[in-house]
């Protein structure tokens, strides 16, 4: 398996990339209301990467894939496709999945936005444990240990929550392709032996069920549900691994004020 270091060059690239990708999550967030619909955020998304950012939407004819970002509600684990028809409620948790490309490089995230701002009380442990999740599995990277340690840390902390991690999809390798190895499970699986090397960027992005950790692919080929249709949660960043950690190019500034991202972010 060939996984890509990166150079400074392309570190540079993929840094501007996600900068960009991390501006859409942080431009839409006003929009995600009740009454709007998942087709309308979607093409307030396109115009934005298009028009303001000058980049391409990834997801766009992506295998086919019709809309320019994911945008997943309530029981939807990943890949839900915008629709004029899917209104938002208050009180629905929906994960919007936004890929940009910039000068050939692509720069990949996604946050859980709550409508209204209060939903119920195990939907709202559920985004919070699922961000937490993520944030624990980017505070495992550095140079040096197996791939697995990061999806073994997810899983052990997502279960001590009551929740379960979805199997079936994992973060990925990213650069000049949207999807490259290494595969990134979110449990402890095979990694295929690979220890982490400097310069390899790739996504961490778990998903949390709120129920069982088994999963249904609808029949429009894209959209995956829970199977026993409680809610899903899902936050994504793009990382390049470092000596000590990690860098996460993908970091919001609310993340930043926080303080809790400050730990990982480590030789930026």
């Amino acid at each position: 398996m060939h996984i890509p270091l990166r150079n400074k060059e392309e570190i540079d690239k993929l840094r501007k990339a996600c900068r960009l990708a991390a501006d859409v999550l942080v431009m839409i967030e006003p929009h995600v209301k009740a009454g709007i619909s998942t087709g309308e955020l979607n093409d307030i998304c396109h115009r934005y990467m298009i028009e303001e950012q000058k980049t391409i939407p990834a997801p766009l004819n992506y295998h086919g894939f019709p809309k320019s970002v994911c945008i997943s509600v309530n029981e939807v684990v990943c890949h839900g496709i915008p629709s004029e028809s899917k209104i938002l409620k208050n009180g629905d948790i929906v994960n919007i999945d936004v890929t940009v490309i910039k000068d050939n490089y692509y720069g990949d995230s996604s946050k859980m936005y709550i409508v209204g701002g209060r939903t119920h009380i195990r939907s709202q442990k559920l985004v919070n444990a699922a961000q937490e999740a993520l944030y624990i599995g980017l505070r495992t990277v550095k140079a040096g240990i197996r791939l697995r340690e990061i999806g073994k840390a997810i899983q052990q902390y997502t279960e001590e929550q009551g929740f379960s991690v979805v199997r079936e999809y994992c973060g990925h390798g990213i650069g000049t392709e949207f999807h490259c190895p290494p595969q990134v499970l979110h449990y402890y699986g095979d990694d295929d032996g690979v220890v982490l090397k400097e310069g390899m960027v790739f996504t961490i992005e778990p998903m949390i069920n709120a129920g069982k950790k088994e999963t249904r692919l609808m029949n429009d080929g894209w959209t995956v549900k829970t199977k026993d249709r409680t809610h899903s949660a899902q936050f994504e960043h793009q990382i390049v691994v470092t000596k000590e950690g990690c860098e996460v190019m993908t970091i919001r500034n609310e993340e930043i004020r926080e303080g809790r991202i400050q730990r990982i972010m480590i030789n930026c």
